[in-house]
């Protein structure tokens, strides 16, 4: 069987969906290259934009196809005239048999193809914000189109199938969840010294209240600042602990966009320069060791297709804050505290609940770490293989 993947996101490493991408690539040809049943039994052809993972080492029955439209920017021009009218094309002309979309988009392939899409969220069609041009709107609506014209659907949790069923009105027969998991740097151990020294890199000290995984309005940076500000004011007036550390977060600063947090100046207006401090762009390699020595992780989002930095802490054993919407509770169950993502009040209750028990914090590191172990691209790669082979 000749199987197309598009893997154009493998370029974007600092995204969940570059990384759910890198990581699936990962898997995929170690499970080849393993498995003597599997290896040659089907011919794999990895589409993209950019060439990617200079490192990898491809198996014979895997090949790569690198192309670009003559316009060449990168916008979401070029991105739609690559998904919705080249994609296809190439697909068509290597006679795959089935072709496998890594994320939502507006591809569209003949009957005979047989297409299986992953969709990791349809946040645009829910957030009318996040359609602020013509050209976004058009966007969203091929995609939506696309989706309901694949042959399946995986999605990456039960929350983002029920958003399909009751936004979009696919049937429920069409679709089904297949957990994803985390890079595979968060399963590597960091000894002392390199923990060490990554904290030296970034001049942080272990015991930090953790937060970050994007800058955009959604993810609610600005809660978890003004939360925090609310948690400073009570300390001084009741001195419940001795002090509250400081909050470190990472993730690219975009002030310039409209759908982003200007983070930095609302540090200025609630005067926490002396207490908050940004790392800004972080690479994937340094993430688990800013996790690790972290007291907790604070992620009061309030929408999520599946939640990464959330199973990114507890793979690493520290306790997560995080809100009770959208798929959260479906990957934390009860090894995280939860609290209601618009309620500024209740995120600084629930910050200042975990940050003065350390039982508590004992307990969520415990079942965080247990249930992490759920999640496994091990696990997610078998289901693929299953559907390919039997249900497509």
């Amino acid at each position: 069987m000749k199987i197309g993947i598009n893997v154009t996101f493998s370029r974007k490493v600092n995204s969940g969906i570059g990384q759910v991408t890198i990581s699936f690539i990962r898997k995929l040809i170690d499970e080849e290259a393993k498995n003597k049943k599997r290896k040659n039994k089907h011919e794999f052809i990895l589409y993209s934009e950019e060439d990617f993972l200079a490192d990898l080492k491809l198996p014979e029955n895997f090949q790569k196809k690198i192309f670009l439209p003559a316009y060449k920017r990168d916008d979401l021009i070029r991105k739609i005239w690559w998904e919705k009218y080249l994609l296809p094309k190439k697909v068509k002309k290597d006679r795959c048999d089935v072709f496998f979309s890594l994320y939502q988009c507006p591809t569209v392939l003949q009957k005979s193809i047989k297409h299986l899409m992953l969709v990791h969220d349809i946040i645009p069609g829910i957030f009318p914000e996040y359609l602020d041009n013509a050209r976004k709107k058009y966007y969203q609506k091929l995609t939506e189109k696309a989706i309901k014209k694949a042959d399946l659907i995986m999605t990456v949790s039960q929350h983002t199938k029920k958003d399909l069923i009751q936004k979009l009105g696919i049937s429920a027969k069409k679709i089904f969840f297949n957990y994803i998991s985390v890079d595979d740097s968060f399963h590597q151990k960091n000894s002392k010294e390199k923990s060490k020294n990554i904290l030296k890199k970034y001049e942080i000290n272990p015991g930090y209240i953790f937060a970050g995984g994007g800058m955009e309005k959604r993810k609610n940076i600005d809660g978890v600042l003004r939360a925090y500000k609310i948690l400073l004011e009570k300390n001084k007036k009741k001195q419940f602990i001795e002090v509250v550390p400081k909050l470190v977060i990472y993730g690219e600063l975009l002030p310039n966009l409209s759908l982003a947090i200007d983070a930095e100046r609302l540090v200025r207006e609630l005067n926490l320069e002396k207490k908050v401090k940004f790392l800004k762009k972080v690479p994937q390699k340094d993430l688990p060791a800013l996790f690790k020595n972290a007291l907790f992780f604070i992620y009061p989002s309030h929408y999520e297709g599946f939640g990464m930095p959330v199973l990114e802490s507890m793979t690493q054993g520290v306790p997560v804050v995080c809100a009770k919407n959208s798929s959260l509770p479906e990957v934390g169950l009860d090894s995280v505290l939860y609290c209601d993502s618009c309620d500024i009040n209740e995120i600084a209750h629930t910050m200042g609940k975990i940050l003065k028990n350390e039982k508590m914090r004992k307990t969520l590191s415990e079942r965080g770490f247990a249930r992490s172990g759920f999640f496994s691209w091990d696990k997610f790669i078998e289901k693929f293989y299953h559907t390919i082979e039997n249900d497509l």
